[in-house]
């Protein structure tokens, strides 16, 4: 894969199913250079294999599908080019679809009412006089803010007391109508205002100072379950519970399972037979703030109150979305293990059934009324696809990444494991390049760090691997998907046992792997990754060059600087002074010698640019070779949703890098 290829990747979004069985329908969506965004339509896909997928929208960026529960109509957001993204309806049958919303900040997620009549969404509202709301006052021209809270700005959004995230649900219209007429003339000035677009008129049901997440329905509709914060200490503590609004409107009401601890809820469904309330939830210690790599549970508690019930083993499963109802008194999960992500279906009871296990990734599925079961993936040789899911085997619908098999080579990643220094036992892959080597070899660490690289398609190894590199990459102690003890084992300790890991996978690799040039080394990560770049090549000198991109650097100014700093460096390296200069690549800059590329971007709010600017300011003061590479209007996520322009420059400096200091057969910088 070459980075002007990038076009070619299709992600493809969880599945919605027909309540007959007979179709899902997904929104697969890609790079586009020309528009330099991000394009993409709804594709139906019938799980009938002798028929064909086809698209079924035409709008610029068509997302997040949903049917009603009866059938009839499905739900999707639109994005227009210039615009945020707004929801639309259209019979399921077909037809043109329907705006029913007029949202400022547009609108975020959304779900189904049980009457198939309503839907409940999420929307920032913004403060008057702010994000566009006067004609003429622009961001530069606002109102000064005054702060006096730890929590006030997230990556990616920007500041928060003042665009709340608030619940809102809307009528869904009689479809298949004659379509609203635009009230002209005299008549203009007689209709209300809501209805001079023909856009039905949202009811806001939420007021709190506080971001209301994951609404769903009560089993009767007459409630909206949602997870936020509305208690006393909500900005001294990492703390979310599961609260309930009346569909009327009115104060919430926390909804408090006996006997739970300090915990941060992340989603919560009720049972298709209103019994249950599900909901997944990590324990946050006593100080509400423990965060660290802490695996997520599914708990299950009755809906009239009482006692919740762990369903999943705290220690070795890590469960994540969708909470989608499998059954009267079941929903399916996500569970992060050993480098895959699992789909399983949990029980009130206990039970738990594997459904898709082995070396992929499934990002979502859904269940139809007669038990037909829907799921996205990812694996080696796809960068998403759709499967059906029969007598327990998967069963391939779609082929969304033909294109980039066909014109490109996509390297499988090869599974390996490797002893650390102490026993411990490190799990990774090895991309090798075409040809009979010696190859160039890049070790990449990923973020997090309770994060994990998995054995499916990875744009980066593929881009390195096209360019002639082997790229090693492994899941150290701190990782996730691995155990909670493995996880933690970093806590106070960062840049030892995983310095350990990742460095004794390499030594590993390069023994084992006869093709590996083991004199030619390059290391390379991103965020926590950049972290732990940073400080082996300030310990170890092999290398023969590095890039250190968004990186975690001093834990120091972090504290102050990042959205999370205010808990994630008191809670990750300690907060005495001794331990985080002990665990600060800033304090150990001066014995870099190794040529590094800086790599950041400007609205970069979780590592703030300073981090990698001052660490890049360090290395050339005490002469190491070194260059800052920043972009502009981009943040945290610049690899992974940056715009598409700025990927594919990214991905050639970084390659114009490694020609410089590393260079291979096929990347070499020409006399």
């Amino acid at each position: 894969m070459k980075p002007e290829q990038l076009p070619l990747l299709n992600s493809v979004s969880a599945p919605a199913i027909h309540p007959d069985g007979t179709k899902a329908v997904v929104a697969v969506t890609r790079p586009d250079f020309d528009a330099d965004s991000y394009v993409g339509q709804l594709w139906s896909v019938p799980l009938d294999t002798t028929k064909h997928p086809r698209r079924i929208t035409r709008g610029f960026r068509d997302t997040s599908p949903a049917f009603s529960p009866d059938g009839l109509v499905l739900a999707f957001l639109r994005c227009d080019p210039d615009g945020k993204p707004q929801l639309f309806v259209v019979e399921a049958a077909g037809g043109e679809p329907q705006r029913i919303t007029d949202q400022h900040a547009g609108v975020g997620t959304f779900t189904w009412a049980h009457d198939s009549h309503r839907i409940v969404f999420t929307s920032r509202v913004p403060e008057p006089g702010r994000y566009g709301t006067v004609d003429g006052v622009t961001s530069g021209s606002e109102d000064a803010r005054f702060i006096a809270v730890n929590q006030y700005r997230l990556n990616g959004i920007g500041y928060l007391a003042d665009q709340r995230q608030q619940l809102f649900i809307v009528d869904v219209p009689e479809l298949g109508g004659e379509p609203a007429v635009i009230p002209r003339g005299r008549a203009a000035h007689e209709k209300p205002q809501e209805k001079v677009s023909g856009v039905p008129k949202a009811r806001q049901v939420t007021f709190g100072d506080a971001d209301h997440e994951a609404p769903v329905f009560s089993a009767d509709g007459s409630h909206v379950y949602f997870v936020g914060a509305l208690h006393d200490r909500r900005d001294d503590d990492l703390v979310t519970s599961i609260y309930r609004v009346a569909v009327t409107g009115g104060d919430p009401e926390a909804v408090h399972p006996a006997g739970a601890g300090l915990q941060t809820v992340t989603g919560v469904r009720q049972s298709a037979n209103g019994e249950w309330l599900f909901f997944s939830a990590q324990d946050l210690g006593a100080s509400g703030r423990d965060f660290v790599a802490r695996n997520a549970v599914l708990y299950a508690m009755p809906s009239a109150g009482g006692d919740a019930v762990a369903l999943t083993d705290v220690e070795h499963l890590d469960i994540s979305g969708p909470l989608e109802p499998s059954g009267p008194d079941s929903v399916l999960v996500l569970n992060t293990a050993l480098g895959s992500v699992e789909l399983l279906d949990v029980t009130a009871s206990g039970s738990i059934t594997p459904l898709v296990h082995g070396p992929r990734v499934v990002t979502g599925a859904t269940v139809a009324a007669n038990g037909e079961i829907a799921v996205s993936y990812l694996d080696a040789s796809t960068a998403g696809d759709v499967a059906s899911l029969e007598r327990g085997e998967l069963r391939l619908l779609t082929d969304f990444s033909a294109a980039l098999r066909n014109n490109s080579r996509v390297a499988e990643p090869l599974d390996f494991h490797a002893e650390s220094g102490d026993g411990h036992l490190v799990h990774g892959w090895v991309v090798l390049p075409d040809g009979p080597g010696p190859h160039p070899v890049l070790l990449a660490i990923h973020g997090g760090p309770f994060s994990q690289y998995t054995g499916a398609f990875f744009d980066e190894a593929q881009v390195y691997a096209a360019a002639g590199y082997a790229v090693v990459m492994c899941n150290p102690r701190g990782s996730a998907g691995y155990g909670q003890a493995h996880g933690r084992a970093i806590k106070e300790r960062m840049g030892t046992v995983d310095m350990q890991d990742v460095t004794a996978f390499l030594e590993s690799a390069l023994s084992t792997f006869t093709t590996l040039d083991k004199e030619n080394l390059g290391i390379m990560g991103g965020s926590y990754g950049g972290f732990l770049t940073a400080w082996i090549i300030a310990h170890d000198h092999r290398f023969n060059g590095a890039i250190v991109e968004r990186g975690f650097l001093d834990p120091v100014s972090f504290s102050g600087s990042s959205d999370i700093g205010w808990f994630f460096g008191g809670e990750y390296t300690g907060g005495t002074p001794a331990q985080l200069e002990a665990q600060s690549p800033m304090a150990v800059a001066t014995e870099v010698k190794t040529p590094t590329l800086v790599i950041h971007s400007e609205n970069d709010l979780r590592c703030p640019i300073e981090q990698g600017q001052r660490y890049y300011a360090t290395l050339k003061d005490n002469g190491a070779e070194t260059a800052l590479l920043v972009f502009p209007g981009e943040d945290h996520e610049l690899s992974r949703s940056g715009t598409p322009h700025h990927r594919k420059q990214r991905f050639e400096h970084i390659l114009g890098w490694w020609a410089r200091h590393l260079p291979s057969f096929l990347n070499r910088v020409e006399d």
